[in-house]
């Protein structure tokens, strides 16, 4: 990692960083379709960004950009002072699994492996030694509640709990950003309001940034900050923001 990146990790300065980030695709008669232009956006350690907007805003095409899943058509993203569009393929999967911790709608956890091979397999594929990851992954399994959940596989668990083990996953490699795209979207509002409590608590606790997409209002009026998708691009929105209904929300 880059000098920038190891400042990046101790606190002085920004942990993902976005310079007018565009992206647009071409519809079915040729025509451009522009979901992002001219994003600005610093994300600080630690600092808790919620994102809302209506569907189809590009929410979830920002959140892929600023976590190199997906590659802007225009524009640059930094992680960790490491410029996204100078990294190779294989290069881009280890700053990923590095630096940068993802939580969907769906958890996406691996069927045939238990809670803790779930969650010690990201350590793994960065080189961590076997007993490191089992440690790690038992300490954050202990965090997000599941300690005598240790060896259920995922089809052995309930919803909440599959989307525990996901953020435990999530944190394995102490990312500097957690990055997350409606992860209550599938569950009973109870469980939804504990599974945001522990976002909140163990990003904190983790010094990690946490960047959240909702339609929660009330979720959303948690965070930092709050940024609104208008135009394709992230404005800052006044703490008593009115959130328009999402149809698609349920």
């Amino acid at each position: 990692m880059s000098e920038r990146g190891e400042r990046v990790r101790d606190g002085a300065g920004p942990v993902i960083v976005a310079r007018g980030v565009g992206k647009r695709y071409v519809g079915g008669d040729g025509t451009p379709l522009e979901i992002l232009t001219g994003v600005d956006l610093e994300i600080l350690p630690g600092e808790r960004i919620a994102v809302v907007g209506q569907s189809g805003a590009g929410k979830s095409t920002l959140l892929h950009i600023l976590g190199a899943l997906d590659r802007p058509s225009e524009g640059e993203v930094w992680i960790a002072g490491r410029a996204v569009a100078k990294q190779t393929d294989v290069q881009l999967a280890e700053l990923r699994n590095r630096c940068v911790g993802f939580v969907f709608q769906f958890h996406h956890l691996l069927r045939e492996f238990t809670a803790l091979e779930n969650v010690m397999m990201p350590q793994l594929i960065a080189g961590a030694k076997p007993a490191a990851a089992r440690e790690r992954a038992h300490e954050l399994l202990a965090q997000v509640g599941l300690e005598r959940r240790l060896t259920h596989k995922p089809t052995q668990l309930s919803g909440g709990e599959q989307q525990r083990v996901a953020v435990a996953r999530a944190l394995a490699n102490r990312p500097l950003a957690l990055l997350a795209d409606e992860p209550s979207g599938n569950l009973d509002p109870h469980t939804s309001e504990r599974l945001h409590d522990l976002l909140f608590d163990v990003g904190a606790r983790n010094a990690t940034a946490l960047v959240l997409v909702t339609h929660n209002r009330e979720l959303a009026a948690r965070a930092d900050r709050v940024l609104r998708l208008q135009d394709g691009r992230p404005v800052e929105a006044d703490p008593t923001f009115e959130m328009v209904p999402d149809p698609s929300a349920g």
